[in-house]
């Protein structure tokens, strides 16, 4: 153990929190755990393991690894240790305490709710929607940074998992905690909502990420809306001036719910498009330059705008934090030089797709524009029409080549040509339903030979399939000016 690292929870605080009940205590006293993980790769010594159950494996089979690393504490299914209770016993003899819960992952939620609760001072931040989580996270992180001590989500942990994980990392020198929280289920954002307790909220957008797990957008928007589920009259959340739930998301019992937007302060003016400059504005008659292209780059500025407002920062606090923020790894990265790569391959949806096609389909270059567009997953049953959706706006964009990369990308693929050949339009259509190695070699080999001075190169898809492949090999050819 680093004599640097913090007691997160005694043994009895852990064992309270998760109503657990103790199935082994070694002759050594345990006193408490200093981290927490769901991964035994990711184990430290005098660390709590919590084993959780999937669909196709069951963390328990790792408990033997987790000692290995140093776990003082197995936090297991009550059902599971009882029914091989030999065998595990065995591997923890004298190495680690084991308590039971019923189910681990609620375990290892309710842990982490006691244990934000140990920090009562601290201004919670949670952010969520369809899509700009973690800009948006990093965006108000960087203008709170400038007057506070603040502590972030890293990367994107913000899963029902990620952000149990994530919290454990609060300590007491931290003023303002910023965490995403995400959703692939029902209930997950109460869930998460009843971690974190945010005292301040923003929603970015309600959009059709994960419509095929809840269905519809107004299902989705509900589960957005559970942001504000553990209110009180003090707290404060905001959503988007112009998204079309937002009058449904301000409807809340307890808090104050305030819109974000150019038209809902009179302190931001001179907004100007800078194209992949990003965007320029006034909030106080301050300049700020915001680095990140496209409109709904700016909504995720002006959110944290407001919020370093209400929180007490100065315009040009508000500014220092907005300008330190770059373009991130594989969201809408861009490389400049003889020719320009756009790499937003980090995920994808129907919202998230039309914006980027409309923002960089009006980019005016001196040469020619390539669209690669990758299959946008977890549509459900609106896959096929929101694919084909997504064609019909490309093939009427000022696009001189979209190459459709997956099988339901062919769907836009069939759409854009039909539109193309009744339109008799110019640009070039190209499918390829395949994304493996080769294909993704012979891809990346043609658009090479064909890049010159001036060309844009757009790429986007969800994460699954990879575009990177494509992109970073291309970029690699660019005379580096990345913005």
């Amino acid at each position: 153990m680093n004599k640097n690292e913090a007691l997160l929870l005694t043994l009895d605080e852990l064992i309270f929190s998760t109503k657990a009940k103790v199935a082994y205590a070694p002759q050594e006293d345990c006193i408490g755990v200093f981290s927490v993980a769901t991964d035994s790769r990711n184990v430290k010594s005098n660390g709590a393991f919590f084993p959780l159950l999937g669909e196709f494996q069951d963390g328990h089979t790792f408990i033997g690894k987790a000692i290995e690393n140093g776990a003082s504490v197995i936090v297991a299914d009550e059902k599971v240790w009882s029914l091989d209770k030999a065998k595990y016993s065995h591997l923890v003899e004298n190495k680690a305490t084991v308590i039971t819960v019923e189910n681990t992952l609620y375990a290892l939620q309710a842990a982490a709710a006691f244990y934000v609760k140990k920090f009562p001072k601290l201004i919670k931040v949670g952010i969520t929607g369809s899509n700009g989580k973690t800009t948006t996270k990093e965006l108000v992180s960087s203008v709170l940074e400038t007057k506070y001590n603040v502590i972030k989500t890293e990367g994107n942990f913000n899963s029902e998992t990620g952000l149990p994980l994530s919290v454990f990392n609060i300590r007491k020198e931290h003023e303002i905690g910023v965490f995403e929280l995400g959703m692939n289920r029902v209930d997950e954002i109460k869930e998460l909502a009843n971690v974190l307790f945010p005292n301040f909220a923003i929603i970015t957008n309600i959009g059709t990420a994960h419509i095929g797990i809840l269905g519809t957008k107004d299902n989705i928007a509900k589960e957005k809306k559970n942001i504000f589920y553990n209110f009180n009259d003090e707290s404060v959340g905001f959503v988007p001036e112009d998204d079309e739930y937002a009058s449904f998301l301000q409807d809340v019992q307890k808090g104050k719910i305030f819109t974000y937007g150019e038209k809902s302060s009179s302190k931001i003016s001179s907004v100007e498009d800078l194209g992949l400059l990003g965007t320029s504005f006034n909030y106080e008659n301050v300049n700020i330059n915001l680095a990140l292209a496209g409109k709904y780059n700016f909504s995720n500025a002006l959110s944290a705008v407001f919020l370093g407002e209400k929180l007490g920062l100065s315009a040009n606090e508000i500014k220092t934090g907005i300008e330190k923020v770059k373009p991130l790894g594989d969201r809408s990265n861009i490389i400049q030089g003889d020719f320009t790569v756009v790499k937003d391959c980090y995920n994808a949806n129907f919202d998230s797709m039309a914006a980027a096609i409309d923002f960089y389909g009006k980019l005016e270059v001196s040469g020619k524009k390539t669209f690669v567009l990758g299959d946008m997953l977890e549509l459900g049953s609106d896959s096929k029409a929101l694919h084909e959706k997504i064609g019909e706006i490309a093939v009427n964009q000022n696009i001189d080549k979209i190459i459709f990369v997956g099988k339901e990308m062919s769907y836009g693929y069939f759409i854009a040509k039909e539109i193309k050949n009744a339109k008799n339009l110019l640009v070039e259509l190209e499918s390829l339903e395949s994304y493996d190695d080769g294909s993704v070699f012979e891809l990346t080999e043609k658009l090479e030979k064909c890049a010159k001075s001036g060309d844009l190169f757009f790429f986007k898809g969800s994460r699954g399939i990879k575009l990177e492949r494509i992109a970073d090999k291309l970029a690699a050819k660019v005379v580096k000016n990345e913005i």
